[in-house]
């Protein structure tokens, strides 16, 4: 046969988690035609020359909805070796959208996803139902990619500003199930929704989402059961679990996949993932299809106290993190709101749902860049150390230094996926679908992509708490067969070409930078990698040795219902 790419000389890890083998990949027509020790004349032919040759991974939480319309390449998920990316998760898309809405639609996305409203107001609005949305992004792509239906995105379409007043109607009810269905038949993967607290919009109130019942989550679930198609995604799932199984509850009346966030170690609540082991283990058992996703990545965030997202959901603080730079300056100096600050982020006499901190955050938040040359010393103390050193409350010494520095003192938090021992048994449980990048959010925080291959290089190569066949297993196929991606995920004739070709030796994230790519100015964190030779979308060599090749053949998936009546 005459190959449009020939891969040659590769060690083959296919996504089955079965042994590696050396082999060649025949690849025509944007699929896989043969695998085995190739000599059939190609267009062109790449020498593996011994690495790892995979099935592309498959980024399974992303937020790139708006950023999709001026990047193709989604980047940087397909740097470190990812062929799909799946976005419009825990209830935010940009579809539908009603003409003039499109504001407030990116506001939701916005302050949820920290992505600033100055780059999403240059996004060109011209679709307002979501199979327009996905026509418009089938033309021009790079990497492949799914969208979820968004639950606050479609109650903000169906009730305007009641969406974050009060419940829907039966009749409200029944149009969202129609939106629902309309995006469902244009070939969306699914439906996310959210019981995530700590989600707010700019002004302070609850996405849509959250103030919706569970008969309305249940009817527009239903949609996907009526339909046999499709995934439920939740952000926030797991409190909403462990608090009364709702992710369970909800796979099993629908009988479709419910993937929800996360499965994770946080000094929060140092044993709270072995209840939710447990939890999950009773449900699996039970043959309810409820999965949480977990991160190989050590959930870090590096900030200043001009975009800080920490303190959210705080009475007091929250409405200081909305205000004007001057306004901050004149709150944190201030000892009357101070001592408020104090009361409810130190002495925790106030409730804040979903916390985005631990009650001793002072001890896992430290100064990563100080500003000025008498504060160079500060550098790597926690804020509980600096606190005891000056002899002051931590709210205090914490606001001196932010104060002084006039808000620009880089701080970093990491409080998520410490503990190591933890991770290895969450990472390596099986009922755990590992991914949740976030690709696209929290831009000038931290970037995520490395995700892939964090779990290659730290998990595989340096503490061997994976095998490289069960990695790769995690990174495709299991990810692909719960999303309902059927023709992608492994290495095998028939299945679309899709591939990774990378170094085991090598392969890793490198260190994140500042880079200002984004429209209207914007800047945001780059993280690349090291060790990919190349990624290869549809048979199409994407990025070669980290460089984007000009070609763009992504096409965005669709689910078995819109293939099946195509």
């Amino acid at each position: 046969m005459a190959y449009d790419l020939l891969v040659k000389n590769g060690r083959i890890v296919d996504g089955s988690g079965m042994p590696a083998f050396r082999g060649d990949v025949g690849i025509k027509n944007g699929k896989i035609a043969e695998i085995g020790k190739l000599s059939g004349p190609a267009k062109r032919t790449i020498d593996a020359a011994g690495q790892v040759v995979a099935p592309g991974f498959v980024d399974n939480h992303c937020h790139y909805d708006a950023q999709v319309t001026w990047d193709p390449l989604c980047s940087f998920s397909p740097d470190h070796g990812c062929t799909t990316v799946v976005f419009g998760n825990c209830s935010l898309a940009l579809a539908p959208v009603r003409p003039g809405a499109a504001k407030r639609v990116a506001e939701f996305l916005s302050y949820v996803e920290a992505i600033p409203m100055d780059v999403l107001n240059t996004v060109e609005v011209d679709w307002e139902t979501i199979p327009q949305y996905m026509d418009r992004l089938d033309q021009n792509l790079g990497v492949n990619v799914g969208n979820l239906i968004g639950h606050s995105t479609v109650r903000y379409y169906v009730m305007g500003d009641e969406s974050q007043k009060r419940a829907a109607t039966d009749d409200e009810i029944k149009n969202m199930q129609d939106v629902v269905r309309d995006g469902i038949k244009g070939g969306a993967l699914g439906l996310s929704v959210s019981r995530n607290k700590g989600h707010y919009d700019p002004q302070g109130v609850h996405i849509p989402a959250l103030w919706a019942d569970e008969k309305e989550i249940f009817a527009l679930g239903d949609v996907l059961r009526e339909m046999g198609t499709g995934i439920i995604q939740s952000g926030g799932g797991r409190a909403a679990e462990l608090n009364d199984g709702l992710m369970a509850r909800l796979s099993e009346a629908t009988g479709r996949t419910v993937i929800y966030n996360n499965l994770g170690q946080t000094v929060r609540e140092p044993d709270a993932w072995k209840k939710h082991m447990a939890r999950v283990e009773e449900t699996s058992k039970a043959g309810i299809r409820a999965y949480p996703l977990c991160s190989p990545n050590r959930v870090t965030q590096s900030f200043t106290m001009r975009n800080c997202q920490v303190f959210r959901g705080s009475p007091t603080w929250h409405p200081i993190l909305l205000s004007s730079d001057d306004e901050k300056l004149r709150a944190y100096a201030d000892p009357a709101i101070r001592q408020k600050l104090h009361e409810e982020v130190v002495e925790h006499t106030v409730n804040v749902p979903a916390a985005g901190y631990s009650r001793e955050w002072y001890n896992y938040m430290w100064v990563e860049t100080p500003v000025l040359e008498k504060n160079r010393g500060l550098k790597g103390k926690t804020i509980g150390q600096i606190a005891k050193e000056q002899n002051k409350r931590v709210i205090d010494a914490f606001l001196d230094l932010v104060v002084e520095e006039n808000l620009d003192t880089g701080f970093m938090q990491s409080e998520n996926n410490v503990d190591d021992e933890a991770m290895a048994k969450i990472l390596t449980y099986p009922n755990a679908i590992v991914g949740l990048s976030d690709g696209g959010a929290h831009v000038q925080f931290h970037g995520g992509y490395g995700y892939s291959t964090r779990l290659l290089s730290e998990w595989v190569r340096e503490k061997q708490v994976l095998t490289l066949e069960h990695a790769v297993r995690r990174l495709t196929f299991d990810s692909a067969s719960a999303l309902g991606l059927y023709d992608r995920g492994l290495i095998r004739p028939g299945m679309a070409a899709d591939i990774v070709i990378f170094d085991p030796d090598t392969v890793r994230p490198l260190p994140e930078s500042v880079v200002h790519d984004f429209p209207a100015g914007g800047w945001r964190m780059k993280e690349p990698a090291a060790g990919i030779m190349a990624t290869i979308v549809n048979g199409e060599v994407l990025m070669e040795d980290g460089k984007h090749t000009g070609a763009l053949p992504g096409r965005v998936l669709r689910n078995t219902y819109y293939q099946s009546h195509a």
